[in-house]
């Protein structure tokens, strides 16, 4: 009889949700990971670092108070490192003890160390004092998450070239900074080091920035991120980055160079599977690190199940938490509906941006008619209470059934304020709903009401027209 239903490997957002869904249909559950890491990625160097450190950026710079008080006005004059990690310590600190409370209160069983194969069911847990621990499992999950990628041309040091680990452990805010790569991370981090008054370049291969998003989004955030001075630099690759006694020397294949204190690289992610000896177990990753699975998370060996950052997109920690719940469910002939396909994408740069549903670009490449609904929070009264006079919502809107295709949402609180529109979507619900629905005022859910407003009248223009 195996010592487990189910060992995990790996304690991040997916591997927490799969032990203990586990655990809660009465099966016998373990997860394997080092002490110090419970959580993962997300918890100590991703999700929750990052955005706590936003807020303590918004928080000290005073940054969204300027439309109301000027844009001399900060909270704190001279931030230091240690005022931004402070939050940051106190809230990893309190998320581990919330973890290790869950998985207690559920009888999941926790194996401190590092897994690897040693076959199909059988896993050796290695302990801090080097010692082996055999462990054996009907069924595994694969849970291991990611770790940033770093090109073998660029030499890291960790303090003057860092990728996103390493720049939570900063001595101090640099002056000028390079941010290599504009994704969502780099991004993000961008927006944070620009409020803090450093002088941002972004450099990135592509023609522009998360191209994913709605264009106007992604240029009302180009233009915020200028006004913070920072400079972006596109078409662009990094030739090579010289350390010298003074910063940094980015140097770029056009011939341009670069001077900084700093250079972030956030070059995407690698998986976390070379010390895993997946040949063991019949299994084996790509050239980034990533598992393959099916629809229901099953790798090639039908009773090994991998899920989150590790098996490549979308690799968001609330994704990653369906996914583990959805394959202990598999795994036990559980019934379970999976992951639906309309997911919210919530990215966490200042101003914030949500979306959900499909762009306007998609929809025009699949001939698709739709019309256009936007709010401003200039125009709610909660926009001028709260002194954001930027932000803006936007609903996509099918003429025909009148049913929502897209939402999109940019500025304060938009990751938020997305889950109206993600309801109203996930149940069929029409633009008409958010006609009649009474909002609270003043709030900027309201917003839903104006955008929905701007559309039914365009709609109902081009109807009297059609005749």
């Amino acid at each position: 009889m195996p010592d487990f239903d189910m060992l995990v490997i790996g304690s991040g957002p997916g591997g927490q949700k799969a032990a203990i869904a586990a655990a809660k249909l009465g099966r016998r559950a373990a997860i394997v990971d080092v002490p110090d890491r419970l959580g993962g990625v997300s918890l100590h160097t991703g999700t929750i670092p990052s955005k706590t450190l936003r807020e303590a950026v918004l928080y000290l710079t005073g940054l969204n108070q300027r439309d109301l008080y000027g844009q001399s006005y900060r909270l704190k004059e001279d931030i230091t490192i240690a005022d931004l990690t402070a939050r940051t310590q106190h809230v990893v600190t309190r998320e581990v003890d919330v973890i290790r409370n869950q998985l207690s209160r559920n009888q999941v069983a926790m194996l401190p160390g590092v897994g690897r194969f040693m076959d199909d069911h059988t896993v050796a847990v290695r302990d801090a004092s080097g010692q082996d621990r055999l462990v054996t499992a009907e069924h595994i999950v694969i849970a291991t998450g990611t770790r940033p990628a770093r090109p073998a041309s660029v030499e890291f040091d960790d303090v003057t070239v860092m990728d996103s680990d390493s720049v939570l452990n900063l001595e101090r805010v640099p002056r000028s900074m390079v941010i290599v790569g504009a994704g969502v991370i780099g991004m993000e981090y961008a927006s944070m080091f620009a409020a803090l008054g450093s002088k941002v370049t972004v450099v990135e291969q592509r023609a522009g920035m998360l191209d994913f998003c709605d264009g106007e989004v992604t240029e009302a955030l180009k233009y915020h991120l200028r006004d913070l001075a920072v400079t972006f630099r596109f078409g662009e690759t990094v030739a090579a980055v010289e350390r010298h006694a003074r910063g940094t020397l980015t140097v770029l294949a056009s011939g341009k160079k670069i001077a900084a204190d700093a250079v972030m690289y956030s070059a995407g992610r690698q998986g976390l599977t070379d010390g895993l000896d997946l040949d063991k177990a019949g299994l084996s990753a790509d050239k980034r690190g990533r598992i393959a699975v099916d629809d229901d998370y099953r790798t090639a060996v039908e009773h090994i199940y991998a899920v989150g950052d590790v098996i490549g997109f979308p690799a968001l920690a609330a994704t990653s938490m369906e996914q583990g719940r959805c394959a202990a469910y598999h795994a036990f002939g559980e019934p379970a509906e999976g992951l639906q396909d309309l997911q919210p994408i919530g990215i966490y740069t200042i101003p914030e941006i949500s979306f959900i549903g499909r762009t306007e670009d998609q929809l025009t490449d699949d001939l698709i008619p739709f019309e256009v609904g936007v709010s401003r929070y200039r125009e709610l009264a909660r926009g001028q209470i709260i002194g954001d006079a930027h932000g803006m919502l936007k609903l996509l809107v099918s003429p025909t059934d009148r049913k929502l295709l897209g939402v999109h949402c940019f500025g304060t609180g938009a990751t938020e304020l997305i889950h109206i529109g993600h309801a109203v979507m996930g149940c069929g619900g029409t633009v008409d709903y958010l006609v009649d629905a009474v909002f609270n005022y003043p709030t900027l859910a309201e917003s839903y009401k104006v955008a929905a407003l701007d559309v039914t009248n365009k709609i109902r223009q081009i109807d009297r027209m059609d005749g």
